[in-house]
């Protein structure tokens, strides 16, 4: 399991890859930040993933960003849990 790949749930629609990554980046080095979106919509789909160069910088950006406000919504900032099979 990689505990470097955070789940950042509850965000708002106005949340980008972009704003993600800058939120992010105060934590330590961000490698991915990707903001998943609706194929038919095109909208977000209200959550992301981003992953951190070190698991240290993992747990500092879950320390920081868990149940705080970004974006007006309080987000949820947890180690992301491998896609279950089909």
């Amino acid at each position: 399991m990689n505990s470097k790949r955070l789940y950042i749930g509850n965000l708002s629609f106005t949340t980008t890859n972009d704003s993600l990554r800058a939120a992010f980046s105060k934590a330590g080095n961000v490698v991915t930040a990707d903001v998943v979106m609706d194929r038919q919509t095109n909208r977000s789909r209200g959550f992301g993933f981003v992953e951190m160069g070190t698991e240290d910088e993992a747990k500092k950006a879950i320390e920081m960003y868990n149940g705080k406000d970004m974006d007006g919504r309080a987000v949820r900032v947890n180690i992301a849990q491998p896609k279950a099979a089909r």
